[in-house]
Order: structure tokens, then C-alpha cells, then sequence
């Protein structure tokens, strides 16, 4: 495998990151992940703007989109795969072990990994931990993700895929990597942005092409949902079959498989919409 450090290609063997870099010591980090197919990466001019969002929310300085560009074709190039998780990580770079940051600069890590096309039905499970809408970093793609981890073991334990989180006031927020629809009398809903969750870019995307409404949910709209479908880069669209122990019918339902269409012809026409 080869990844882009210090600005240059390493082969991942020899490529190392300080054990004081601030991303690893207290997680002063933010990520962007991109679908790849064939060497070329999709929606990268949203998944940058994102990225410097994130930077801008921590306090990082802005990264420089073209240094990231060219680190993204370099790797794609050196591991052209038929589908690909490709990983932009920006961190607060080596700093003192505490909270404060140090002087030397962000670090900038490009890495791809081999991906498989994830199945177009899932199982997903609710847990009772909770998402702080009210946190400094809610909203932000952070390399935070120890709570994601948790929630995912938990959800694997159960035979699923996911874990949904409601917000601090009970109200349906996110998946532990994606958002979340529900269809209700017919009608597409994702939650907003001030439920605490982290606006994706498939989400983006579907707001734009599909006329879905941002909804402020009771969390237990997922017990009245006709239809439950996931998204994120890697999922696009996914519908889920079971919520804990519910089975919703015949996933996907009208709605789902409508969405996954648009998103695929959308999608294929433009790889940066």
C-alpha cells in the first residue's frame, strides 16, 4: 500500500507519524471519506469544502485543496482498485502531550484501502447513548470516533451494520457513519443539522436531487417509519430491513429503491456534482 505523508508518496511500511502527533495523543484531527472506483474519486470539491469546515471548527488552519488534490491522484494512481475507500486525515501535527497544540504544523495523510460494494439491505440497532448537539465538535467530521467504535461493536454484536443515535433531547440525530431517512405518509425526512449530526455528502446531495425535507424527529419516528434507508459515501443508499427487532417488510420499499436509482444515475452522470 502507498499513502501520501509529509508531502510526498511512502510505501505504508516505511511511512511513520510522530507518537506526539496531536491527532493520535487527543484525537486533534478531522477526516474526509471518499468513494473511489477506477482510480477516480467522487465528490471531491464537497468532501474538501467539508474538510475545511471540520479544520476551521477546530481551529487547524485551512488545508490547501490543491496539496490534498494532488496527494488524492497521486495515491489513486499508485493503487488504481475497482472500488476504494479513500481517507483524507488532517491533523493538529506534533504537539506537547496535553490538550494544547504545537507549533509545527498539520499533518496531511492520503491513504486508500480496497473496498467492497456493500449489500443494498442492512440491519441496524438504536442505542442509548446519545449525540451532544450542543458540543463544540457536533457537526464536525473529527477523528473523535471512540464512541462510534463502542456503538458499532454493539451494533455488530447484534448482527447489524449500524447504531442509530437520538440527540440529548431525544430527538432521531445519526447512524455512528451515517445519516439517516425515514419515510413518513409517504414523505422523505432526514434530520437536521441542529439534531447534532454530521451533514454528509450523499445526504447533501439527496436534499438537492430528491426534495427531501430536514425534519426535527422524535427519536421514536423510527418505530412509525413506513421505510429506513442509510447513506454515506461508501453505503450511498441502504436500505435497512430490521431495526432491533422490527422487520420492515419487503426492504427496500418504493421510496428506497427510487432514491437508490436517482442516486446511482445521478451519481454516474457527474463524478463531482
Amino acid at each position: 500500500m502507498t499513502i501520501w505523508l509529509d508531502g510526498r508518496l511512502q510505501d505504508a511500511d516505511s511511512a511513520k507519524v510522530s507518537v506526539f502527533d496531536h491527532g493520535l495523543t487527543v484525537g486533534d484531527g478531522v477526516f474526509e471519506t471518499l468513494k473511489a472506483e477506477h482510480g477516480r474519486a467522487f465528490g471531491m470539491t464537497r468532501h474538501l469544502h467539508r474538510l475545511t469546515r471540520s479544520a476551521r471548527g477546530l481551529g487547524l488552519p485551512d488545508p490547501d485543496h490543491d496539496e490534498v488534490r494532488r496527494a488524492c491522484a497521486a495515491v489513486l494512481a499508485a493503487q488504481p482498485v475497482p472500488l476504494g475507500r479513500l481517507r483524507i486525515t488532517y491533523t493538529g501535527g506534533v504537539s506537547p502531550l496535553g490538550s494544547d497544540r504545537g507549533e509545527a504544523g498539520p499533518t496531511l495523510v492520503v491513504a486508500l484501502a480496497e473496498a467492497v460494494r456493500r449489500p443494498d439491505t442492512t440491519a441496524a440497532i438504536t442505542v442509548d447513548w446519545v449525540r451532544n448537539e450542543r458540543s463544540a465538535v457536533a457537526g464536525l467530521k473529527t477523528t473523535s470516533y471512540a464512541e462510534n467504535v463502542v456503538a458499532l461493536a454493539a451494533a455488530a454484536r447484534a448482527g447489524a451494520s449500524e447504531a442509530l443515535f437520538a440527540n440529548t433531547v431525544g430527538r432521531l440525530c445519526e447512524g455512528t457513519g451515517s445519516n439517516v431517512f425515514v419515510v413518513l405518509d409517504g414523505e422523505l425526512h432526514t434530520p437536521p443539522p441542529a439534531s447534532g449530526c454530521l451533514a454528509g455528502i450523499t445526504r447533501e446531495l439527496l436534499l438537492e436531487w430528491t426534495g427531501a425535507k430536514e425534519t426535527d424527529l422524535p427519536f421514536e419516528a423510527l418505530d412509525q417509519a413506513e421505510e429506513i434507508f442509510l447513506t454515506s459515501s461508501l453505503r450511498d443508499v441502504q436500505a435497512v430491513v430490521r431495526l432491533d427487532d422490527r422487520v420492515l417488510g419487503h426492504a427496500p420499499g418504493p421510496v428506497t429503491a427510487a432514491t437508490a436509482r436517482l442516486f446511482d444515475e445521478r451519481s454516474g452522470e457527474d463524478l463531482d456534482p
